[in-house]
């Protein structure tokens, strides 16, 4: 007889995280429904009633149901702004652990951001006034707390200018996390602040002119390079350690 592995038992699992989920951020379960007992959801998911408590503990960390000794796990949240907050502070805890999941932020970032950019200046949304906000401030930043601020918040208000809310909710519960990597590529000596001014300036002018392939091109070698900066800045903390 083969013992299932760790792996097969995270996928056995994962059917009964994704439909609990599912229910919940729905409506089809409400706040302080109770779920059925770990027997009834082990019998439904044919699976055993080990998997459906490691289920449960996943929903649990996520801020979805809560567990009590004894009781049947309890619907605590519906709320998708909220679950996301959630699932921010478990990323922070991640990087907490690890500062290399940084780098992996900035590869959803580009995954979000060059998205963002072609829309925009393929006609979706309209360029809010934040944006050009964020640039005045970027040009007037008297020092790098300020700069750093700025910077972040021309991304979130380029995202937003989208007008697509589920990712407008998503990015701006890591907007917190997108400022830090902002401070900490920018205290790597590679530019100017007249040069990095001058970088999201022609962001700005490539989606307002509609070239959807410049926009996109600009945003991804802006993003790469402060991947680079941010790998600097990790090696330059873990050396000084």
């Amino acid at each position: 007889m083969v013992t299932p592995g760790a792996s097969d038992r995270e996928k056995l699992h994962a059917s009964v995280v994704a439909a609990i989920e599912a229910d919940i951020l729905s409506g089809e379960l409400k706040v302080g429904e109770r779920l059925p007992s770990e027997a009834e959801l082990a019998r439904r998911f044919s699976i055993s009633t080990r998997s459906v408590r490691e289920g449960l503990q996943i929903l649990e960390t996520k801020g979805l149901v809560r567990r009590r000794h004894g009781e049947r796990a309890e619907v605590v949240r519906d709320d998708v702004e909220q679950f996301l907050g959630s699932l921010a502070t478990s990323v922070k805890t991640l990087f907490a652990e690890d500062p290399a999941y940084l780098v992996q932020l900035m590869d959803v970032r580009r995954m979000f951001e060059l998205e963002v950019v072609g829309r925009l200046a393929g006609g979706e949304g309209k360029v809010s006034d934040a944006v050009e906000a964020a640039l005045a401030d970027l040009a007037a930043a008297k020092d790098f707390g300020h700069y750093a601020e700025a910077d972040a918040k021309f991304h979130l208000a380029l995202v937003q200018s989208l007008g697509n809310e589920i990712l407008s909710s998503v990015y701006a519960n890591l907007y917190g996390l997108i400022t830090d990597v902002i401070r900490l590529t920018s205290r790597v000596p590679s530019k100017t602040q007249a040069e990095g001014v001058a970088e999201h300036r022609a962001i700005y002018k490539s989606i307002r002119s509609g070239d959807v392939e410049q926009s996109r091109a600009l945003m991804r070698e802006h993003i790469d390079n402060s991947t680079t900066y941010l790998e600097q800045a990790i090696d330059a903390a873990k050396k000084g350690r």
